[in-house]
């Protein structure tokens, strides 16, 4: 899987009402929550994304409520993948489950800055900050990972199984 975009930069501790604020919820409808994306921390966030933007975060991104909303507006949005130091751990299995990719590389996070271009190849764990020519290692996604993501998300996934069971 390879990605490349321009870089939406944000702090530390970015929690999911932050991402996706509360008064929002009223829908699951993707493209509705997209158009809210993170409106509280950059409210000229969903006028400046383009499909296929990268966000780069320090640490502790989408840490607070459990909602699967974040990263369904996240990916809605047209972000391909999220770069941070660390995520909160529901956040994270909520991304792969929804099959937005996301790759934790500080090293990457302090040396990326807003606006960069920025490409990842996230099979082999390969981020490069084109803006820079800086090159930093992830780790890539295992296998299953790759196939949740690859098929769009686990419930996508779990369809698809089923299916090929069916037909054998």
């Amino acid at each position: 899987m390879q990605f490349k975009g321009t870089v939406h930069r944000y702090g530390r501790d970015v929690d999911t009402d932050v991402i996706i604020p509360a008064r929002y919820l009223t829908t699951s409808d993707p493209a509705e929550l997209a158009k809210h994306c993170l409106v509280d921390l950059d409210p000229t966030f969903v006028d400046k994304v383009k499909p296929g933007d990268i966000i780069v975060a320090e640490e502790n991104f989408g840490c607070g409520s459990s909602r699967e909303h974040a990263p369904i507006a996240i990916k809605a949005a047209g972000i391909d993948c999220v770069i941070a130091k660390s995520f909160a751990r529901i956040f994270y299995r909520n991304s792969i489950n929804i099959g937005l990719p996301i790759m934790e590389c500080p090293e990457a996070v302090d040396a990326i800055k807003d606006g960069d271009t920025v490409s990842v190849d996230a099979d082999a764990g390969t981020i490069v900050d084109e803006t820079t020519g800086q090159t930093f290692t992830a780790h890539p996604f295992p296998p299953f990972i790759r196939e949740i993501i690859e098929a769009g998300g686990l419930i996508n996934r779990t369809k698809a199984k089923f299916a090929e069971k069916a037909q054998a």
